[in-house]
C-alpha cells in the first residue's frame, strides 16, 4: 500500500536540494523523534551515499537503482520499497519524476 498522507509531523520547511535540483526533500520529524524525508527525484543517473540505513519508499513514478554490492538494476515502482544499508551507497537511474520516503534506520 503507498503512503499518500502523513499526519501530525513537524515539516522542514527549506528544502534539502542535491545534484543541481534533480533531488529536492523535505525533512519530517514525528513526535517520537523519527526523522524521514520525502521528496522527488527528477529524470537522471545518480549515486547517493547513507550514513545510516535507508528504506526507500516509491510513492508515484518509478526508478531502477543498484546497490553497491551488486551490479544488478532493480525496478522499483509506487507501492514498492528497496533497503540500502548505512554507510553504503547506491545509483539511482529515473526517466519519469520517482517521488518517494526515505525512512532512516
Amino acid at each position: 500500500m503507498t503512503t499518500e498522507k502523513i499526519d501530525g509531523v513537524s515539516v522542514t520547511t527549506q528544502a534539502n536540494v542535491y545534484f543541481d535540483g534533480k533531488c529536492v526533500s523535505h525533512g519530517i520529524t514525528f513526535p517520537d523523534g523519527t526523522k524521514k524525508s520525502v521528496g522527488v527525484v527528477l529524470p537522471a543517473t545518480l549515486t547517493f551515499n547513507t550514513g545510516a540505513p535507508e528504506i526507500m519508499e516509491c510513492v508515484a513514478g518509478s526508478c531502477e537503482y543498484k546497490l553497491a554490492s551488486t551490479d544488478t538494476w532493480v525496478t522499483s515502482s509506487a507501492g514498492e520499497k528497496f533497503s540500502v544499508p548505512g554507510n553504503s551507497k547506491f545509483d539511482i537511474r529515473v526517466t519519469e519524476a520517482y517521488h518517494y520516503i526515505c525512512h532512516f534506520g
